[in-house]
C-alpha cells in the first residue's frame, strides 16, 4: 500500500504519557513498540497500555505500526493475538524486528490471517520488517519477496545491525572518524561505514516495490548531525526516517517533502514532455538539460508524493480511515 512515511516515531508501550501525545506530534507513523524499549518486567503491562491506546486515542492523522517482540521470545504471539483481537482494525502494520528471512514473514503473516479471519476484520494488516542483523541483510531479496500481499516497508536498524557485526562504533547511525582514509598528502577522508547497508536495502525494496526507511539517530541533541543521516538517505531513495524524539519529527518531514522550486520543476518537466510528445518527440530540451521518458516518471514520482503530502493536511474521520486503510 502506499503510505506517507517521511516520520516514523518510536513510542515505548510502557510509557503511557507518550501514548497520549503521539497521535497529535505531526509523525506520519507511529510505532507503538513491545520490543526493545520495553523492559521484560513491563511487557504484559505495556501491551495492554498499547491496547487501551490504539482503542481511546484518535489515530485518524498518522498510520499505526506495532513493533512486536522477536519470534525467538515467548512475547511474541501473545504481542500479535492480544493486540490484533483487541484493537485490530486501528493497526496499519505490524513491524518484524530482527527479520532474518522469509520464514519469519510466513509465520506473521499466517497467525494475522487467521486472527483477522476469526475477528471479522474489514482490512488486512500490512508488514514492515526491521534489517538488523547479517543474516537479514544477507537473506534481505527473500525477505521483500516473502509475502507481496503484506510486505510493505524494510527499515534499517543500525544499531542491533552493527552489534551483529561486532562493529567498532561511536554513536547509533553517526558517523565514525576511524572509518576513513589517508592520502597520499595526508588528508583525512571520512567514509560512511553504512553505506553498504542503506544502498541494498534500497535497492532490494525498490525492486520489489517496498519503501525503504532509514532507522534511528542516536543523539536527539544534535539536529545537524540528524539532518545529515536524513539526507544521505534521501538521496539513496529512502522515503523516511526513524524519530526516536519528538524533536526529529519534523527534521524527517523537512527533509523528505519535496521543496517548492523541485515542484515547480517538475511541473514544468511534464509539461514539457507534453509539449513534446504532441510534436512527436521522444525528448526535449528544458533549462538547458535533457529530459525524456525516464526524467517524466522521476517527476510523476515526486508529484505523487507532494499529493500525499497536501492530503495528510486534511483531517480523515476515524471510521473513513479504519474503512480504506
Amino acid at each position: 500500500m502506499s503510505r506517507l512515511h517521511r516520520s516514523e516515531l518510536a513510542v515505548p508501550g510502557s510509557n503511557v504519557r507518550m501514548l497520549e501525545k503521539a497521535p497529535g506530534l505531526g509523525a506520519d507513523i507511529v510505532m507503538l513498540d513491545l520490543e526493545d524499549a520495553v523492559a521484560p518486567d513491563d511487557k504484559e503491562q505495556a501491551r495492554v497500555n498499547v491496547i487501551a491506546a490504539l482503542r481511546e486515542q484518535d489515530w485518524s492523522r498518522c498510520s499505526v505500526s506495532l513493533r512486536i517482540n522477536g519470534l525467538d521470545t515467548h512475547y511474541c504471539y501473545r504481542d500479535l493475538v492480544e493486540v490484533v483481537e483487541q484493537a485490530g482494525r486501528h493497526l496499519d502494520t505490524i513491524m518484524i524486528p530482527k527479520c532474518s528471512g522469509a520464514g519469519d514473514v510466513h509465520l506473521v503473516a499466517t497467525l494475522l490471517t487467521q486472527i483477522e479471519d476469526a475477528m471479522r476484520l474489514e482490512r488486512r494488516i500490512g508488514i514492515a520488517v526491521l534489517i538488523e542483523t547479517a543474516m537479514g541483510m544477507l537473506r534481505c531479496e527473500e525477505i521483500a519477496r516473502a509475502c507481496p500481499e503484506r510486505m510493505e516497508a524494510m527499515v534499517f536498524g543500525v544499531a542491533d545491525y552493527a552489534a551483529s557485526l561486532q562493529s567498532h562504533t561511536t554513536s547509533i547511525g553517526g558517523a565514525n572518524p576511524d572509518y576513513a582514509i589517508l592520502t597520499d598528502d595526508r588528508e583525512r577522508h571520512w567514509g560512511d561505514q553504512w553505506h553498504y547497508a542503506l544502498s541494498r536495502i534500497a535497492v532490494v525494496c525498490r525492486a520489489y516495490g517496498l519503501r525503504p526507511i532509514d532507522g534511528p539517530f542516536g543523539d536527539f541533541t544534535d539536529a545537524d548531525g540528524y539532518l545529515a543521516s536524513a539526507r544521505r538517505g534521501a538521496v539513496l531513495g529512502y522515503e523516511g526516517k526513524w524519530a526516536i524524539h519528538p524533536s526529529q519529527i519534523p527534521l524527517a518531514n523537512e527533509v523528505f517533502t519535496p521543496d517548492e522550486h523541485m515542484v515547480e520543476k517538475t511541473q514544468r518537466i511534464i509539461a514539457a514532455m507534453k509539449e513534446a510528445a504532441a510534436q512527436g518527440k521522444g525528448a526535449v530540451s528544458l533549462d538547458g538539460r535533457l529530459i525524456d521518458a525516464a526524467s517524466i516518471r522521476m517527476a510523476q514520482t515526486l508529484l505523487a508524493k507532494f499529493e500525499q503530502i497536501e492530503a495528510r493536511d486534511e483531517p480523515v474521520p476515524l471510521r473513513a480511515r479504519a474503512a480504506t486503510g
